[in-house]
């Protein structure tokens, strides 16, 4: 008998939040492959903010999901077929797999992983696309100086706490902005961040004032609306400002746009989008620094993991959205 592979494909384009309705359960046989491809049973699943911009039409860093098509996602994986020289059976993968659980590949962007060195959740985190955004969105654009102060919106989040910790390994002062108390004390306690902001119930102008009396040297945003024009007010001379999100505004149907961007003229300073699939030459070099910084704990990985089946995935991007996780969150769907 086939093994039954099932998927979730994008139904229709959604207005505001995904409904239910926006997605089609399919399933059909897992399939075989080809001369040079491989078969590869997926694991775990990413889930990313990003997937909501995925979905929509139009011109963007990627192409668009096409309606009828399995979800992309990133996720780690076991090779149980193959017919590529470069993979063998029982090799552990990361790659674009899809929202399935089994997925053909010619081995294109597939890179072996090693789960004795670290968990398979952590090659979507810290030592996966999540934890590369972290470190060149920061190193390379925001380039933070020992002693400047970083904020970073998003803190408890997936690229937020890794941002946090690595600019507290090149000397900063840094500062999160997270929802919630349990969340900014997360921050502080086990990420070593110097001081949080809970957006939920500070004036965050307010505290901004307090936690950096002599401005932001660089903000690392991921979540846009009115956190983005709270920092805004707060610059340096010569700030950098990464936008690597803006969680806050995709699901609206009218998005908010920063107010107070004039403070980027006076005060000198830059505010610059990043997409980590630029540094894709790069990716050994990011992913063994930050193994070494884990490997001396200098570095920790948070992920939060939902263990269920592939159909869990629309509920498990929601998540996202109502700031339930902590750290990555990963939807684990076989062991």
């Amino acid at each position: 008998m086939s093994t039954i592979n099932r998927q979730i494909r994008l139904a229709a384009r959604p207005v505001g939040e995904p409904r239910p309705t926006d997605w089609e359960h399919v399933e059909e046989p897992a399939g075989q492959p080809g001369d040079g491809e491989i078969l590869v049973q997926v694991l775990c699943l990413s889930i990313d903010p990003a997937m909501r911009g995925w979905m929509n039409a139009g011109r963007s860093y990627i192409r668009p999901v096409e309606i009828g098509e399995v979800m992309r996602a990133g996720a780690v994986g076991r090779v149980v077929a193959s017919r590529h020289s470069g993979f063998a059976v029982g090799d552990h993968v990361s790659g674009t797999f899809g929202v399935q659980e089994y997925c053909v590949s010619d081995g294109r962007g597939v890179t072996k992983v090693d789960p004795a060195a670290a968990p398979l959740p952590t090659y979507l985190g810290t030592l996966g696309m999540s934890g590369l955004t972290a470190y060149f969105g920061l190193i390379e654009v925001g380039r933070p100086e020992p002693g400047q102060t970083v904020v970073v919106s998003g803190a408890a989040g997936a690229v937020g706490s890794v941002v946090g910790q690595i600019a507290k390994i090149l000397g900063c002062r840094v500062i999160g902005i997270a929802g919630g108390k349990a969340k900014c004390r997360m921050v502080v306690d086990e990420f070593g961040f110097d001081a949080a902001i809970d957006y939920q119930s500070e004036d965050v102008r307010k505290a901004l004032r307090e936690h950096a009396p002599d401005g932001v040297d660089v903000y690392f945003d991921n979540v846009g609306g009115e956190v983005l024009d709270a920092v805004l007010l707060r610059l340096a001379r010569g700030a950098r400002i990464v936008v690597c999100g803006a969680i806050s505004q995709y699901n609206s149907t009218k998005p908010q746009g920063p107010a107070n961007y004039l403070s980027l003229l006076v005060n000198r300073a830059s505010m610059t989008g990043i997409v980590v699939f630029d540094w894709a030459d790069r990716y050994a070099e990011g992913i063994a620094q930050m193994a070494a910084w884990r490997a001396e704990g200098r570095l920790k990985s948070l992920e939060d993991v939902v263990s269920g089946s592939v159909t869990e995935f629309p509920d498990t991007l929601m998540r996202l959205f109502r700031g339930d996780n902590r750290g990555k969150l990963v939807l684990k769907i076989a062991d």
